[in-house]
């Protein structure tokens, strides 16, 4: 079996250059080969090879038996000494997949879970169809990553068969790139990106589709346009924008909303506003509000098991008990009439990440899962500079 080669797994690429690249980069500096398997034709940096195999969310799909065959000759062909998977239909197909290598080369699986889909206040569906799923895949599992504490305990209480159950904080943010700049600079970003200085600028960074539910903070900025003009609204990622913006202009509250689409200067857009929101049903642990928080952005957001781990109302923001429209333009208002609340709120958000929430941290915990596995030595001691 050849050693130091490692196989990445996710239902779309974009899910490794949105989130992992980082990883990546420490596995290549351990000398490690590193492939990576997903649908998609993103060129990866860090990337030794790539796999556009037909992954399909849903797993319904057809050409996800297709995509468990490839995958099944990928890893007998490479022979992998570890398989990590992303995303929920990722992590199935690679630990189906990767079952004769795990008994046959001693191939250790890994899967993180961001976010189980069976959770609090989830539909009996996803419990009746994700859940025995999970039960039944955690046998081929040598090590199950939650990253938040209501899924580690979760698969902790129910006694999930994977040899570990480990708790990360999240993917890491990078605080050197995301972090506050003074209000000169944000007038300046503001006036870049085609703002008034002095305008008042939300952001939700989100792919557009029914779980981050956009439309709900388009609601919001109707009750907000005639109260609060100088209030913006941007929405960036990818995603068919379309419905948003008819609601939008139904609504008459077009010319209050960027529809941003897929951006990749996210790093320069966060900082140039005032406030982060989360309109989500539905997270795991959310990049975006932690990046915002970087920035110093307070943030408001609905709430959900993965808002209420980052956030503490009155803290650094607030997580709505309802989700409604007006329940957001109250709060948007009242940060729009405080700065000293807004500075606050945003230092404490930062100070979370800083502790907690970073690259450095993150990359610490990893180490202390894959140190088990891997062979170099002085794993440990690395640390992004």
């Amino acid at each position: 079996m050849q050693s130091n080669k490692i196989l990445l797994c996710a239902t779309v690429d974009y899910h490794f250059k949105a989130f992992h690249l980082p990883f990546m980069k420490w596995l290549k500096e351990q000398g490690w080969e590193v492939h990576v398997a997903a649908a998609g034709q993103q060129t990866l940096a860090y990337a030794d090879k790539k796999f556009d195999i037909p992954i399909q969310r849903s797993p319904f799909k057809k050409e996800n038996l297709q995509a468990y065959k490839q995958l099944k000759r990928i890893i007998r062909k490479e022979q992998y000494s570890i398989i990590h998977s992303h995303t929920p239909m990722g992590g199935v197909i690679a630990r189906l997949a990767g079952r004769w290598a795990r008994v046959n080369l001693n191939t250790k699986v890994i899967y993180t879970a961001h976010g189980f889909h069976f959770c609090k206040g989830a539909p009996m569906k996803n419990w009746l169809l994700y859940y025995p799923i999970e039960r039944v895949l955690s046998f081929f599992t040598d090590t199950l990553i939650t990253i938040n504490n209501e899924d580690y305990k979760r698969a902790s209480d129910h006694r999930f068969s994977s040899k570990e159950i480990a708790h990360v904080h999240g993917v890491g943010v990078d605080t050197h790139i995301f972090k506050p700049v003074g209000e000169r600079v944000k007038k300046k970003k503001k006036v870049q990106l085609g703002f008034d200085e002095n305008d008042f600028l939300l952001v939700y960074a989100a792919e557009f589709n029914r779980n981050k539910n956009q439309q709900l903070l388009i609601r919001m900025m109707a009750s907000l346009s005639s109260r609060a003009p100088k209030v913006k609204l941007l929405l960036a990622g990818p995603g068919d924008m379309t419905p948003c913006e008819e609601l939008a202009t139904r609504l008459g509250v077009q010319h209050h909303i960027s529809f941003m689409g897929l951006r990749d200067d996210i790093k320069e857009i966060i900082p140039a506003c005032d406030v982060a929101v989360g309109s989500s049903l539905r997270e795991g642990l959310p990049v975006n509000i932690m990046e915002a928080m970087a920035c110093g952005l307070p943030v408001i957001a609905t709430k959900n098991r993965g808002h209420s781990e980052l956030i503490t109302s009155g803290e650094n923001g607030w997580v709505l008990k309802e989700p409604v429209p007006e329940l957001f333009a109250e709060k948007v208002i009242l940060l729009t009439k405080n700065e000293e609340m807004r500075q606050r709120l945003g230092k404490a958000g930062r100070d979370i990440i800083l502790s907690t929430y970073s690259l450095n941290i993150v990359l610490e915990e990893l180490t202390h899962i894959y140190k088990k596995y891997m062979d170099e030595e002085g794993v440990s001691e690395w640390a992004v500079q």
